[in-house]
């Protein structure tokens, strides 16, 4: 699997060129994960972006990895292709880790929700084929993007799940420029990020802005 750069993971939104370009952009500028999330498209139609994605991505930054959310048939045919799709992020609904696993490869990068306390230490009892790579963990505050019908996190609640855990904590859930600073002190490994970059008029501009706030 290699040295994952965890701090930034941009997550996308949208199907066209403009997704397209900003995935570049961010990973350009330094993001280490890009997590292609496009619950509106039918198989086919996602796997054309995450295609596109991942040859726009592996251009400018070939260190980034490129992840496929919730969907790890589309990221096996994206692989099976030759892609540099490198995994999937599922969540607690989703396909079983295990099962991903399988289906992509011993070297894939599967990350996993889990935003309760509980789902963290179910995550990091699991052994072997069945544990993911690391935990997306929010909302950190509510999020019109998804909702996922859980209160948010906020700082505090991070260190706890950190606390019960070795594998990497990102944050997630309206991620914002001005956050990060915080964050970083809190013990996550990474931000996800949708909106604050997918919706700026220079994406790479503000991924490499939240790196220099991740210090």
């Amino acid at each position: 699997m290699g040295v994952i750069d965890w701090r930034l993971q941009l997550v996308t939104s949208g199907e066209g060129r403009a997704t397209v370009a900003a995935a570049a952009a961010a990973a350009a500028a330094g993001a280490g994960v890009v997590q292609v999330r496009a619950k509106h498209l039918l198989a086919g139609d996602l796997l054309d972006l995450v295609l596109a994605v991942a040859d726009a991505v592996a251009r400018v930054a070939p260190g980034t990895r490129v992840l496929v959310n919730d969907r790890a048939d589309v990221a096996h045919a994206a692989r099976r292709r030759g892609a540099p799709v490198h995994g999937v992020h599922l969540g607690q609904a989703d396909l079983p880790v295990v099962e991903a696993r399988a289906l992509l490869g011993p070297d894939a990068i599967i990350g996993l929700t889990a935003g309760t306390i509980e789902h963290v230490r179910e995550a990091h009892a699991r052994t072997g084929a069945a544990r993911p790579d690391y935990l997306g963990s929010g909302p950190f505050r509510p999020t019109p993007t998804k909702d996922v019908g859980r209160p948010p996190i906020g700082l505090a609640g991070y260190p706890l799940r950190v606390a019960v855990t070795d594998l990497p904590v990102i944050a997630i859930g309206d991620v914002r420029l001005a956050d990060i600073s915080l964050l970083s002190t809190t013990g996550v490994a990474g931000v996800a990020v949708v909106r604050e970059i997918m919706g700026a008029p220079d994406p790479g501009a503000v991924a490499a802005a939240c790196l220099r706030r991740w210090g």
